[in-house]
């Protein structure tokens, strides 16, 4: 049984939307998105037309929600904010889309969790911008048309493959973002320093950045966490030295491994002689779920090439036994 994540600091949240990029110049990354999504918003806005709906993909923390943030911005909109798991009901969805205005952005983050009857409730309001509601049931049943204002839906979601084709096929654009490079990830954290009133010296940040999973999100969180540990052990003051100490303390590696990144890979070199072996051992080994080995730690261990997925199951490779230093020896099958 995995153990049980510690409750987030409410202040961490308010840090968090602090460090959030408020226009496009202060967005790091991503150039070529962000050059697609800006011509889409001109053209918009030539035309005196709404955007297109736009879907964004990819891992949790590459930033999807600030990108939606920045096109209301842009557009000078309103944005409602929801989440696919929480409109339960077609009662919910009409709820929301009724209270929007002319040009207006909706924000569903993991879209991909709508249910099936919110979902084809959601295709008329995506393209006709009218809900076709049923209200009763059996012989007494009788459809309901609501006219809706003209708004941007945006979604989000880190599966692009559970979201449905039928609702892929109605966004006009559908854009993935992919894990950042060191030099940009180095950009945040000065950045992110700056707006924290941090000093720092410049060799510390390549420390962080090496560690930080190649994610703007664990880019600031691992920032925090060294800030705390200068201001405690240190004169405040964020050193090359301070930063290398306090990540070995929180169990952070050169690569950016955590003691559960080790023990997957650990688990399935020693204990499955580097596989292949399928995600069900692999969880039950580890007393990981296997939704959080899918979704948080395998697509880190397969960019730094550590992990291979075979037809017969997860294969560990020779730079995962290197890293562990452990001497390769497959079994043969």
């Amino acid at each position: 049984m995995s153990s049980p994540q510690p409750q987030k600091d409410p202040n961490e949240d308010i840090l968090d939307l602090t460090l959030r990029p408020t226009t496009w110049n202060d967005y790091v990354g991503q150039d070529k998105l962000k050059d697609n999504v800006l011509i889409i918003l001109e053209a918009a806005k030539q035309r005196q037309d709404v955007a297109e709906h736009l879907l964004f993909y990819g891992n949790p923390g590459l930033g999807k929600t600030t990108i939606a943030h920045l096109i209301a911005n842009e557009i000078g909109a309103d944005i409602r904010i929801t989440s696919g798991p929480s409109i339960e009901r077609p009662g919910d969805l009409a709820a929301i889309l009724t209270s929007l205005e002319r040009g207006s952005v909706l924000f569903i983050d993991e879209v991909h969790r709508l249910s099936r009857i919110v979902e084809e409730t959601l295709y008329s309001a995506m393209e006709d911008f009218r809900l076709n509601l049923v209200l009763g049931k059996g012989p007494m049943a009788r459809t309901m048309t609501i006219e809706l204002p003209r708004f941007t839906l945006i979604g989000a979601t880190t599966k692009l493959a559970s979201v449905s084709s039928p609702l892929r096929s109605r966004f006009g654009g559908v854009f993935g973002l992919n894990f950042y490079n060191e030099t940009d990830i180095e950009k945040i954290l000065r950045r992110s320093c700056s707006i924290l009133g941090l000093q720092q010296e410049s060799e510390s940040l390549p420390i962080i950045a090496k560690r930080a999973r190649f994610t703007p999100r664990v880019a600031n969180h691992l920032l925090k966490r060294v800030r705390d540990f200068a201001q405690v052990k240190g004169h405040g003051v964020i050193t090359k030295e301070i930063a290398k100490a306090a990540l070995d303390y929180l169990e952070i590696d050169e690569l950016g491994l955590t003691t559960n990144d080790l023990r997957i890979l650990s688990v399935l070199i020693e204990k499955f002689r580097g596989g292949p072996v399928g995600i069900q051992a692999i969880a039950a080994a580890t007393a990981e779920e296997e939704a959080a080995i899918l979704d948080v730690y395998e697509p880190y261990l397969m960019r730094l090439g550590f992990i291979e997925r075979t037809p017969r199951g997860r294969l560990a490779t020779d730079l995962a036994f290197k890293h562990l230093g452990i001497k390769t020896k497959r079994t043969i099958f």
